[in-house]
């Protein structure tokens, strides 16, 4: 089981517009979100995409570096990336269900078609978010069991300058 203070699993991917991704290579300012999110089928991940997207340069700011992470197919993701116009958040694609384990990630089936009307993936993982440290130690996660409800990205931000503050 995950818990703060432990070290994050390995995470590496291939993302649409920013080569490959690996966790243990990058040295964030002070952390690294980690957004796992459902894929293109899911109609609450991609306005919190989008969120996080807008936000992504107040974490910047902060030195936090972000990354959204599916099991989706490049296609799919490069979907997502167009659909939220993605330009400075990451998105990663192509995580195997074996590695979302590690994360601690609910497994979901497909029901077909999602609400709006996408193919779901046969079997995919539900979002969660973690903060990472650069030393690879969890800060912080979230873990969703259900596709509703997520953190509010605003709120973190402000967490985020309380932890700052206090150091």
């Amino acid at each position: 089981m995950l818990v703060p203070r432990r070290t994050a699993p390995a995470l590496v991917v291939d993302t649409v517009n920013h080569g490959s991704f690996d966790l243990a290579s990058k040295r964030p300012g002070r952390m690294t979100l980690i957004y796992f999110y459902r894929g293109l089928h899911c109609g609450i991940c991609a306005p919190h995409l989008k969120e996080l997207e807008r936000l992504t340069p107040q974490f910047v700011e902060r030195g936090v570096t972000t990354i959204a992470v599916s099991s989706d197919t490049k296609a799919r993701a490069r979907g997502m990336q167009k659909k939220i116009s993605a330009n400075n958040l990451r998105i990663g694609y192509g995580l195997p269900l074996t590695e979302a384990r590690k994360w601690g990630l609910f497994i979901s089936t497909s029901h077909s078609e999602s609400s709006i009307g996408i193919e779901e993936l046969e079997i995919f993982f539900e979002s969660g978010l973690f903060l990472v440290r650069a030393d690879r130690t969890i800060y912080y996660l979230s873990v969703q069991s259900m596709p509703f409800l997520r953190p509010n990205f605003e709120d973190l931000l402000h967490a985020l300058d309380f932890a700052i503050e206090q150091d």
